[in-house]
């Protein structure tokens, strides 16, 4: 019985895993492989519990659905985890009636749920990510460290004028623990240049279809985009970035 146990929390756990990869890459998310793990091991002893005499309830639908929940939390907890959750918990059922029907040899039941899995990814759980790919970026700076989402936007133009580097963007609450900073100081970026304090700020000048103007930005020697680590100069806007949809800054070519 223990070898059986084990062999089904086994291929729970690889199929869970490899679930929620396959999530953030239809979302468009870089794979987060701790969060993945942890989740996965969720799915593998609810799995291995529903095996036990006297648990075998919570093969129940409503038990299912309600691991998968905790799994998501787990694995997606913070932006777009409505998205990505809905996402994986559709992946998951639509996975165990396929296997069902095949059971059951109707043959065409599963080729009809893969198309209907397919259309509703592309079209309602993917929210426009077709195309976009997310990064994680790590930025650290006299003891403070913050951690955000990124873009890569082919389009973000944003460029020092001096030497052509491109400038990655992050928002004001992100500034704000970084440096400091608040929203009313970001959105006067001439004044606080002249009355702040904080060594190595200077103006970057953007324009966009809503007008042009400056931009503070200050070099940070540790920065991590992906698997790169090396420096970056970075600019805060003033408000908010990717308000909803799951990022918290813009990153070009930097790096």
């Amino acid at each position: 019985m223990s070898g059986y146990l084990n062999l089904v929390m086994i291929l729970n756990f690889l199929v869970d895993f490899l679930l929620i990869l396959g999530t953030n890459r239809l979302s468009g998310f870089p794979p987060d492989w701790g969060r993945s793990a942890l989740a996965a091991a969720v799915g593998g002893l609810y799995g291995g519990l529903c095996m036990i005499p006297g648990f075998h309830f919570m093969m129940n639908i409503l038990w299912r659905i309600a691991s998968l929940m905790v799994m998501s939390v787990v694995a997606f907890g913070g932006s777009s985890m409505l998205r990505r959750g809905g996402m994986f918990i559709l992946l998951s059922l639509a996975l165990g009636g396929i296997a069902t029907g095949f059971g059951n040899e109707s043959y065409w039941m599963p080729v009809i749920a893969v198309g209907i899995l397919w259309l509703l990814c592309r079209r309602v759980f993917s929210s426009g990510a077709e195309g976009k790919e997310y990064v994680p970026v790590r930025i650290t700076h006299e003891g403070n460290m913050v951690s955000v989402i990124a873009l890569k936007d082919s389009g973000n133009s944003l460029r020092d004028p001096v030497t052509g580097e491109s400038v990655m963007v992050i928002g004001a609450q992100t500034a704000m623990h970084l440096i400091g900073l608040n929203k009313e100081q970001l959105s006067s970026p001439m004044e606080t240049l002249t009355g702040s304090s904080i060594r190595g700020l200077r103006l970057i000048p953007y324009r966009s279809v809503g007008g042009s103007g400056m931009l503070l930005a200050k070099r940070f020697p540790n920065v991590q985009i992906g698997d790169r680590k090396g420096s970056a100069l970075i600019a805060f806007a003033p408000e908010a970035i990717g308000r909803g949809e799951g990022y918290q800054a813009l990153t070009g070519g930097a790096l």
